[in-house]
């Protein structure tokens, strides 16, 4: 038995990247190979979604970080020793996608939600939504891609022994945001999923 009471909005931190329109497929699978972790907290408010409009206006990498791409995770409800599921929600702006899990190549990142047992609590495999194709101009073929709202499952489980009462699951979110023209480079996101044990 489980139910979903409220959202929490998790934000990008900022990162100094330098974009530049112009960069195009050296930088899509150059920026693939690093990453960065950026820490969040489960109860700050993210900055709204940007469109391509407003984000290339702004030009700023800290301001491209905290535009393209905000999570929001759903805290869950389960009883000791029962299932349950967490949802995981990506918002991706207008003009921009993230690669999909599994990535249409090994040089891509995927997005993937990553999460280890806690407090009594196991997380299972995440199911990860159906992605749409895209030919983007720095590929020679089609690429799996996610846009616009992206929703990732995360089944959890609960010990019989498990406390009654809130519990938080840690789980790191990786992302790489891109457009047509090139790709920001590879991101981590901790998110803090709560979850209550009836």
């Amino acid at each position: 038995m489980h139910s979903y009471a409220k959202s929490v909005r998790l934000p990008l931190m900022r990162r100094t990247f330098f974009f530049a329109p112009t960069l195009c497929a050296t930088l899509a699978i150059c920026a693939c190979s690093g990453g960065q972790t950026e820490q969040t907290n489960a109860n700050a408010a993210s900055a709204p979604a940007a469109t391509p409009a407003t984000a290339n206006a702004a030009a700023t990498p800290a301001t491209l970080s905290q535009q393209v791409v905000t999570a929001t995770v759903e805290e869950a409800s389960l009883g000791a020793g029962g299932a349950g599921e967490a949802l995981v929600r990506l918002d991706i702006a207008e003009g921009f996608h993230v690669n999909a899990n599994p990535a249409s190549d090994k040089f891509y990142v995927a997005t993937e939600v990553r999460a280890e047992a806690q407090e009594g609590i196991a997380p299972g495999k995440p199911v990860y939504p159906e992605a749409v194709t895209r030919k983007l101009s720095f590929s020679d073929k089609p690429l799996a891609v996610y846009e616009g709202r992206v929703v990732i499952k995360l089944p959890l489980r609960a010990d019989a022994t498990a406390a009654k009462g809130r519990h938080t699951i840690h789980a790191t979110i990786s992302v790489q945001p891109c457009n047509d023209k090139a790709c920001l480079p590879p991101r981590n996101i901790d998110a803090y999923i709560p979850v209550t044990i009836n």
